[in-house]
């Protein structure tokens, strides 16, 4: 939705804050606005037009002094207007005036009651309050200069080079200066030991749709992320329905190396099935090698996969917004909910299942969310996943981990998902579709991406290089010719230690071959035991 920027603190001069936030003007690219109080502290602003087009633009100023920018969208702000907040007058019909609101009545404890995606900064007088969405669905980053100043950003890119520390703001927490960091969101689900639920398939179904509903919020056109595999087609069929409830129609999009490639082919049979507007983009591995740079910048990682499945998202996102379109649904969150991944299925245990399935979801800010918010907001695209919705999470989470397990079901992935839409006589999907093997977003827009990828960047690497990698990058050291190609291209924009360290590297467990494709795992249809050549960590 947006980019924000607050500098806690006196003596920055207002052009240089200006020329700080516009190094995001991508994430906002409708208006930008900047605010400094009465005390010398300066919120800034780049805005995506969503919610209240003419008259949300921020900062927002609350019903007496404070003043609020947010990054995100607040599903339940009508709720709120209606209920908690009926005495507050309102200055404009925007998702995010709720939370000025919301902290003048209740102080720093309301964060519990936001049912959204979220990063914000409240200020009032010399008190704030910043907070972050319970699974980091939206970036928010946090820094300290040599004067003491206090920065938050919704990327690093504002703030790297003002900082003499910086790091990524926890999902689930707000800070005050009284309070430091405070953890709001402790869901019981945490506790692997409290998955006892006995499955419900009509719950799911309620619960995932319920989820969907919400994310259609917006006053401009939606549209989906289709990949042809479960969790975006489901998301699509989902919406679909919903829409068609309201006389509109959906608009899908794909992305593959060319029409052959596996997403792009499952793609289309789902939009043919769901009768969406759909639209195929193909993109070119010269095309793919040649934005890596920009693309790094973008993500401001050098995580493998996410560098991987980024570029085909990056050109996607790109094609969409040309359209006109500013919203998307997407399918991040199953995987980890369900224990999606094959690796999965070689879980030692019922209880490590579960324990790496929380895992995951508690780490999806540092990967997959990650991904899907920069490469899509680089072109001014806002992402919605409605699989990390709080109440779906609290479904889903405290279903009896052998009712998730794949060896349950003879090593199907997603079963109980799968099941719970599987209707014969009102079918959602294909049923090619439904029960289509997991495959990841990087090799499904055809499998030569990833190998000539590697190879691109091998050659790139001489073997002195890697060798002496450790001396280079002693944190963090990238272990194969790839990571040292992203991780060389990360250093150039990002060379502090505390960009470095904001960084977690996304690999597999229980599986020999360490590579995070979805190949390198001996259960996939079409495993290639060869792909990143050895075992190691990337």
């Amino acid at each position: 939705m947006c980019g924000i920027l607050a500098i806690i603190g006196k003596g920055k001069e207002e052009q240089l804050v200006k020329q700080l936030s516009k190094r995001m003007s991508h994430r906002g690219p409708d208006e930008s606005d900047i605010h400094i109080t009465e005390n010398g502290h300066i919120l800034s602003h780049e805005r995506l037009s969503i919610i209240d087009l003419h008259s949300g633009k921020q900062p927002i100023k609350g019903t007496k002094s404070a003043y609020m920018v947010h990054n995100g969208e607040i599903y339940n702000h009508q709720e709120l207007r209606d209920g908690l907040l009926k005495d507050h007058t309102f200055r404009t019909k925007s998702d995010s005036e709720v939370i000025v609101h919301l902290y003048e009545e209740f102080g720093c404890e309301f964060l519990h009651l936001l049912d959204g995606d979220f990063a914000f900064v409240v200020v009032n007088g010399d008190d704030f309050i910043a907070g972050r969405d319970p699974l980091g669905v939206k970036p928010l980053y946090y820094g300290l200069d040599e004067r003491g100043r206090v920065y938050f950003a919704s990327e690093m890119k504002p703030i790297a080079d003002q900082c003499k520390t910086f790091s990524t703001f926890p999902p689930g927490h707000y800070y005050t200066p009284e309070t430091g960091f405070v953890k709001y969101y402790k869901p019981e689900y945490e506790d692997y030991k409290k998955a006892t639920n006995t499955l419900d398939l009509s719950q799911i179904r309620g619960a995932l749709t319920e989820a969907t509903r919400k994310r259609l919020m917006s006053d401009v056109p939606i549209g989906v992320l289709l990949s042809g595999g479960l969790d975006s087609s489901l998301t699509s069929a989902i919406a679909a329905r919903l829409l068609k409830e309201k006389g509109k129609k959906l608009h899908s999009f794909s992305i593959g190396l060319d029409a052959e490639a596996p997403d792009a082919k499952a793609a289309r049979k789902v939009a043919e099935f769901l009768g969406t507007e759909h639209h195929e983009i193909h993109f070119t591995i010269e095309q793919g090698i040649e934005i890596l740079e920009k693309l790094i910048w973008h993500l401001e990682t050098y995580d493998v996969t996410s560098v991987r499945a980024s570029t085909p998202m990056y050109f996607l996102s790109k094609a969409i917004t040309d359209l006109g379109i500013k919203v998307v649904l997407s399918g991040e969150g199953a995987d980890e909910i369900f224990g999606g991944y094959l690796y999965f299925r070689n879980a030692p245990s019922t209880e490590d299942f579960q324990k790496e399935t929380i895992e995951r979801v508690q780490k999806l800010f540092t990967a997959d969310l990650l991904r899907a918010d920069k490469s899509t907001m680089a072109h001014g695209l806002e992402a919605r996943v409605p699989f990390l919705d709080k109440a779906f999470l609290d479904v889903a989470m405290l279903i009896k981990s052998e009712e998730k397990q794949p060896k349950t079901y003879d090593g199907v992935e997603k079963y109980i998902l799968r099941k719970a839409f599987d209707t014969p006589e009102d079918p959602y999907l294909p049923s090619e579709v439904l029960w289509r093997q997991k495959e990841q977003f990087s090799d499904g827009v055809g499998y030569n991406w990833i190998d000539q990828l590697i190879e691109y960047c091998s050659s790139k690497v001489t073997d002195e290089q890697l060798e002496s990698a450790a001396e280079k990058f002693p944190y963090n050291t990238p272990a194969t010719k790839e990571a040292y190609f992203y991780r060389d291209i990360f250093h150039k924009h990002f060379p502090q230690l505390s960009a470095a360290q904001t960084v977690r590297k996304w690999i597999p467990k229980w599986q020999e071959n360490q590579d995070p494709s979805g190949r390198a795992n001996a259960a996939h249809v079409q495993a290639d035991t060869d792909i990143a050549k050895s075992n190691i960590s990337v």
